[in-house]
């Protein structure tokens, strides 16, 4: 047997879902900014190495 369906739409409420479901927290935000700002700290690699010829031949093909 199966469970009769309730004749009404289901009562509005909260559920299990906290009332900030899907938004990020403040100390989540915080982190991604300390994270995101230390990439953009680091120094980019030089584009002209002139150590070994691996880039030029890879630029010539």
């Amino acid at each position: 047997m199966s469970a009769p369906t309730p004749a009404g739409p289901a009562p509005e409420g909260r559920g299990l879902q906290p009332p900030a479901f899907g938004r990020p927290s403040p100390a989540l935000l915080a982190r991604a900014d300390r994270g995101y700002a230390r990439f953009l700290a680091q120094a980019a690699p030089d584009g002209c190495t002139d150590d070994h010829d691996q880039d030029d031949a890879a630029r010539r093909r």
